[in-house]
C-alpha cells in the first residue's frame, strides 16, 4: 500500500483528500502545519508529499520543498496552490516539486495527478533503455537514480531523472512536448506547457555549467527540445 503524507491545514480539504485517497486504497499520513509537515516530510518514509503552499507555523510549502531536497530526499512532491499563485508555482517546481494542483481543484485531476507521479516514481526504465546510460560527461544510473557529470554528482528529483533518461536515449533528437508529457508524465495528466519547459529549465541548469558549457537541451521553436552535447 502507498503512503501519502498530506500536509494542509484547512480541515475540510484536508478530510476530503484524506477521504478521497483512503477510498483509492492509499494510506494517508496528515500534517496540519508547517513545521510538522517539515518533521514527517524529512522521515523519507512516504511514496508521495501532497504539500499546501500556506501553513501556519512558520514553515511554508516552499520551505518545506526546499528542505526536502536539501536533504538528498527524492521523495514525489506535489503542490496545492490558489489560482493567484502563478510565481509561487515556478519557484515550487524550481526547488523540486513534482507537479502542482490549482485550488480549486478537481477530486479527479488530483487522483490522477497522484497516480501519474507514482506510476513515473515506480515506472521501469522509459523506452527500453538500459540501466546505466553515458552520453559524453553524462553518466545516469536508471535503477539507481543516481546521475554524474565527469566526476560531479547531481542531485536529481524523479521527474529529472525521467526528463533527462528520456533526452539521453535520443540524444539530438527533437522530442516534442508531446512526448515529452507522454512518456514523463502520461497520457492521462492535464500539464501545462510552462510546467514541461520550468522542469527542463531546471534540469538545463544542472547539466550546462561553466565546466561543460556544451551540454545542453536546446528549444526547438515549434518543435519541442533535443540534448546537444559538444
Amino acid at each position: 500500500m502507498k503512503k501519502i503524507l498530506l500536509v494542509e491545514d484547512d480541515p475540510a480539504i484536508r478530510m476530503a483528500i484524506q477521504d478521497d485517497l483512503t477510498f483509492e486504497g492509499y494510506s494517508v499520513d496528515l500534517a496540519e502545519n508547517g513545521p510538522d509537515g517539515l518533521l514527517k516530510g524529512l522521515s523519507g518514509i512516504h511514496d508521495l508529499i501532497i504539500l499546501d503552499l500556506m501553513l501556519p507555523g512558520g514553515s511554508d510549502g516552499l520551505d518545506i520543498c526546499k528542505e526536502i531536497r536539501k536533504n538528498n530526499l527524492q521523495t514525489p512532491i506535489i503542490m496545492l496552490t490558489a489560482k493567484s499563485q502563478d510565481y509561487d508555482k515556478v519557484i515550487g517546481l524550481e526547488l523540486g516539486a513534482d507537479d502542482y494542483v490549482t485550488k480549486p481543484y478537481s477530486p479527479h485531476e488530483l487522483r490522477a495527478r497522484v497516480k501519474a507521479v507514482l506510476r513515473r516514481s515506480n515506472s521501469k526504465p522509459l523506452l527500453e533503455s538500459k540501466p546505466v546510460i553515458n552520453v559524453g560527461p553524462l553518466h545516469l544510473d536508471v535503477g539507481k537514480q543516481e546521475c554524474r557529470l565527469g566526476d560531479d554528482a547531481l542531485t536529481l528529483s524523479t521527474l529529472q531523472v525521467s526528463l533527462l533518461q528520456l533526452f539521453m536515449d535520443n540524444p539530438g533528437q527533437v522530442i516534442s512536448r508531446q512526448d515529452i508529457l507522454d512518456i514523463v508524465w502520461g497520457p492521462d495528466v492535464l500539464v501545462t506547457p510552462r510546467t514541461i519547459d520550468t522542469h527542463i529549465g531546471n534540469l538545463r541548469k544542472k547539466i550546462c555549467t561553466p565546466d561543460y558549457p556544451g551540454n545542453a537541451i536546446l528549444s526547438i521553436r515549434g518543435l519541442g527540445y533535443k540534448l546537444v552535447l559538444d
